[in-house]
């Protein structure tokens, strides 16, 4: 049996554009980003098919909270950036830091985006496909519990 997606987290699942501009709009003008690791590590068999690239490739995967108007996370992303992927202007992702994704993705244009969205322990969460300046990676959301209490009260 698949879980349902509440109706008031649709919106938020299917949004196009930035998420780093939706959030910072909810929070008010507050955002920011904690990052929590970054790694390298091979393609899972899921993300190397979604890519088309083989599971051999090595990625970088940068794993963050975001943060809105709230002391506890909105969103735990995941970044996976295969190696062939951080050439030309991608290679800025692999030194990110506190800055979000979304601030250099969106700037001056619209990427190709795939999206698929899985249920996962954490939560409802969005997968994002992007093909950026001729580059290939998976951009993966997750809405914590503190993001969907804050929406419902609203």
């Amino acid at each position: 049996m698949s879980k349902q997606i509440p109706s008031y987290l649709k919106a938020w699942l299917y949004a196009q554009g930035s998420l780093t501009q939706q959030l910072t709009k909810l929070g008010q003008g507050q955002f920011c980003v904690e990052p929590l690791t970054g790694h390298f590590c091979r393609l899972t068999k899921a993300d190397a098919q979604w890519l088309k690239m083989p599971n051999t490739h090595t990625s970088w995967v940068r794993e963050a909270y975001l943060y809105g108007s709230e002391r506890t996370p909105w969103v735990h992303a995941k970044s996976i950036f295969p190696i062939l992927s951080l050439q030309k202007q991608a290679r800025i992702f692999k030194h990110l830091g506190t800055r979000p994704i979304g601030y250099f993705l969106f700037k001056r244009t619209t990427p190709k985006c795939e999206r698929r969205i899985l249920y996962l322990k954490q939560g409802w969460t969005r997968q994002s496909c992007y093909t950026w300046h001729g580059c290939k990676f998976i951009v993966q959301e997750t809405f914590l519990p503190a993001f969907e209490q804050f929406i419902t009260n609203k």
